[in-house]
């Protein structure tokens, strides 16, 4: 028996894809939220260093998140991808900002690169039932 009727594509108005992806997918109480790289509206990567890329992915994700009606606090796991993992510190200082109590729990990866030579992107999961 498959998802069909209880998974839904979360799409934020003025939200654009690098690829054949929705930006969220709700599946009964989790949301599946694709990663978020650094770009503004007009699709284009934020200028600045890896905290406006941060606070930058931060917002994509805020943007998401409150197009399925959750917030921060709904999320249960994150994982952030860096080009390089030189900019942890930094990352971190803008990511905690984000978070009262409790953060989620979470990854960080170094990789070779990410799509539009981002230097960071995020991905997460929120868990929205009761």
């Amino acid at each position: 028996m498959g998802m069909k009727g209880r998974r839904k594509a979360i799409v934020p108005p003025g939200a654009q894809t690098v690829g054949p992806y929705s930006p969220a997918i709700l599946a009964r109480d989790f949301l599946f939220i694709s990663g978020q790289i650094p770009v503004d509206e007009s699709g284009e990567l934020v200028r600045g260093g890896i905290e406006e890329q941060a606070a930058r992915c931060m917002e994509n994700l805020r943007a998401v998140l409150t197009a399925a009606g959750a917030s921060f606090s709904d999320l249960v796991k994150v994982t952030i991808y860096l080009a390089d993992m030189g900019d942890f510190q930094a990352v971190n200082q803008v990511y905690s900002r984000y978070f009262e109590l409790e953060p989620p729990a979470r990854a960080c990866i170094q990789v070779a690169a990410l799509p539009k030579g981002a230097r960071i992107e995020i991905e997460a999961i929120a868990y929205l039932g009761k």
